[in-house]
């Protein structure tokens, strides 16, 4: 039986397309982290399996990918390592790792796949690339507003202006489930319900409440403060003041609501006391952007506890992560990338009608490749185009340059502009240039007029 050519389930293969759409995102976001400071870092792929297990809560720990132990270890089925689940923990690990070697307040960025045994779905994969950045050292709430406004400025650079930042804050989330009855040892199961709230609606948290053991009074009265509060921030912390007056996790978030008026996420924050964000690690302000009927594009919050864990001091630290594969399934879907990048592989192709003109059209496509164009050289001999062209269509090419027998004799290059369909010959130490013109569409001089070639005339 021949093997399947279709990738594992839950991952996919790039064609040139694909990756260029992703290079393309991930050069505004890491342009937009850069400005804002945030410096680069790697990790391995994979961790030590303590490192990870008890980070993500009972959902998360159900998800990661363990290692079997290789070789005579095989047959034990025990696992000693772990694909990285998220890029905070294996972060969380290098703060501990190198902390006299980093600064008191860090800040990195990271963009690298992560794996998760999930169950697949639209925009969801069991491989997939996170777009994370983290500050180290700080509890003030600048952190954040500094965070939520390099997002913004991301998704706004993108060309989306529908979105939305969700905030809340754990220790308001813990609060409202107090006095809501839901005793202190449940809610770890509450959160963990509550966080599909979007995927199942108010009746399927309910029902989950009853499953967790929840008592039915206290599960009413939870959905309803979290279902309860208006979409204005100003107007949400009026009513979540009223209830928990005096409370620090509302002040929080008063204090980022208004620092965040100063950052490119003005206008866009609506405080959800709703919103859960299922990892455990999360201590204060939680955080997720999202467009109405798509869902979340990427989220994050405060976590105080975390590096402690492998510190043995608590460092505070505030982070947000995109999905990549979430937003280009999105913008490919609304056609919101430029046609720059859909547009195809290359600007030129180079081609020539007998071997004797293989070197001109090595040698332009050299000069033109020292212009930073991208060049394609047809490998045969052809002196029907139809083969040529068709497959300067499909790299998306612009311009054809063309040698033969009568331009090595005119020292001469014939250029043909593949959008109008006009075709010129011009100098041949003059052609690089003029096809630099010709892509940049810069007016011509009367003294860098070509003739236009009628002697040969391509087929559309």
């Amino acid at each position: 039986m021949m093997p399947g050519t279709q990738p594992a389930r839950g991952t996919r293969d790039f064609l040139p397309d694909d990756i260029r759409r992703r290079e393309y995102v991930v050069g505004v976001v890491r342009d937009v982290y850069e400005r804002y400071g945030f410096e680069p870092l790697e990790t391995p792929a994979f961790e030590n399996i303590d490192t990870l297990l008890g980070k993500y809560g009972e959902e998360g720990n159900k998800l990661i990918f363990k290692i079997l132990k290789r070789g005579e270890h095989e047959a034990s089925g025990e696992a000693d390592l772990a694909l990285r689940y998220d890029l905070t923990v294996p972060l969380a690990r290098v703060v501990a790792q190198y902390q006299n070697e980093l600064p008191r307040l860090f800040k990195r960025y990271q963009i690298q796949p992560v794996w998760r045994a999930d169950r697949p779905a639209r925009g969801r994969f069991r491989e997939f690339y996170q777009c994370d950045l983290d500050a180290m050292g700080s509890t003030s709430p600048v952190v954040e507003a500094e965070v939520l406004g390099a997002v913004s400025e991301i998704l706004t650079t993108l060309g989306f202006s529908d979105f939305v930042v969700r905030l809340n804050h754990r220790r308001v989330l813990t609060a409202l489930l107090e006095i809501a009855g839901v005793a202190a040892a449940q809610h770890g199961d509450a959160l963990v319900a509550l966080d599909k709230l979007d995927k199942i609606g108010a009746e399927g948290v309910a029902k989950e409440f009853s499953a967790r053991g929840i008592a039915e009074a206290a599960g009413v009265k939870a959905l309803t403060f979290f279902t309860a509060a208006p979409a204005l921030p100003e107007s949400a912390l009026t009513w979540l003041t009223g209830l928990l007056a005096g409370h620090e996790g509302v002040a929080n978030l008063a204090a980022i609501v208004r620092l965040v008026e100063s950052t490119p996420a003005a206008g866009r924050i609506r405080l959800d006391p709703s919103l859960a964000r299922g990892l455990s690690y999360y201590t204060g302000a939680i955080m997720e952007a999202a467009v109405e009927g798509i869902g979340s594009l990427g989220g994050g919050g405060r976590y105080d506890d975390l590096i402690g864990m492998f510190l043995g001091r608590d460092v505070p630290a505030c982070g947000f992560s995109l999905g990549l594969e979430r937003l280009i399934v999105v913008m490919t879907e609304r056609e919101m990338f430029p046609p720059s990048v859909t547009g195809g592989g290359v600007d030129v192709v180079v081609t020539f009608m007998d071997d004797e003109s293989r070197g001109e059209a090595l040698g332009l496509a050299t000069e033109l490749r020292a212009q930073e164009r991208r060049v394609d050289v047809f490998p045969e001999a052809s002196r029907k185009f139809d083969k040529p062209l068709k497959y300067a269509s499909s790299r998306g090419a612009r311009v054809m340059a063309i040698f033969g027998e009568n331009e090595r004799a005119r020292g001469e290059a014939s250029i043909r502009n593949l959008q109008t369909r006009e075709q010129q010959t011009v100098p041949r130490d003059q052609a690089a240039a003029f096809i630099a013109r010709l892509l940049n569409q810069e007016p011509r001089t009367k003294n860098q007029e070509p003739r236009t070639e009628n002697l040969r005339t391509l087929e559309p």
